[in-house]
């Protein structure tokens, strides 16, 4: 991975160069699932975190959680959430988009005064295709993708998952830049290109 790889994984469609991480400890909610399901997804996020070397925790003293995973069948069925309206104003609009693009994955961040990620409400509309995905391979994916603020093209046509064996694995190269983001000497945010240098001298790549 060169420093030029990174910038791409943050550099939106539009141009722009944003990178984003957690501020505060990621408290997670999933709706939709079996109690099956929702112990791969929260594992999933305690391996994600673990390996980042931030934390989780209970409950956020300020917004109860920050982190909502929905599943769901229709897009319509969010429309039916109580009071989810009030956490994403435009939630009507945004549902017609969804619906005309047909799109069965969505991630909504909010941000901290310094740039950092705030909350995170994760949309997932489980048509035929996701349907198809093994729930741990799922869970892992949208973890990793809710960890940074990932550009909206940084994994249209590379997974951040590999296949390992039988087993669906994080690429190491993206696990060392998520290990290499939370540094704690680093911003929880930038938005100068010049920090995809300052991920890449952190790098802990396997040999």
């Amino acid at each position: 991975m060169t420093p030029g790889d990174i910038e791409r994984l943050f550099t939106r469609e539009s141009g722009e160069f944003l990178f984003a991480r957690w501020g505060r400890p990621i408290v997670p909610v999933v709706f939709g699932v079996e109690d099956a399901t929702l112990s791969t997804v929260k594992g999933a996020f305690e391996a994600v975190v673990a390996l980042a070397g931030h934390a989780m925790a209970e409950t956020d003293p300020e917004l109860g959680v920050n982190c909502m995973v929905f599943f769901f069948r229709d897009w319509q069925e969010l429309l039916e959430v109580p009071d989810l309206d009030r956490l994403i104003p435009d939630l009507v609009p945004l549902v017609e988009r969804l619906v005309a693009a047909e799109a069965n994955q969505y991630r909504i961040f909010r941000f901290e005064e310094d740039g950092a990620i705030r909350a995170a409400f994760v949309f997932l509309r489980m048509d035929e295709d996701l349907s198809k995905v093994p729930a741990e391979t799922l869970a892992l994916s949208q973890v990793v993708q809710t960890m940074l603020l990932w550009s909206d093209t940084a994994f249209r046509n590379a997974s951040p998952l590999a296949i390992a064996g039988e087993a669906t694995i994080l690429r190491p190269d993206i696990a060392a830049l998520i290990r290499a983001a939370y540094d704690p000497v680093l911003p929880g945010a930038a938005q100068d290109a010049s920090h995809a240098m300052r991920l890449f001298a952190r790098l802990e790549l396997p040999q």
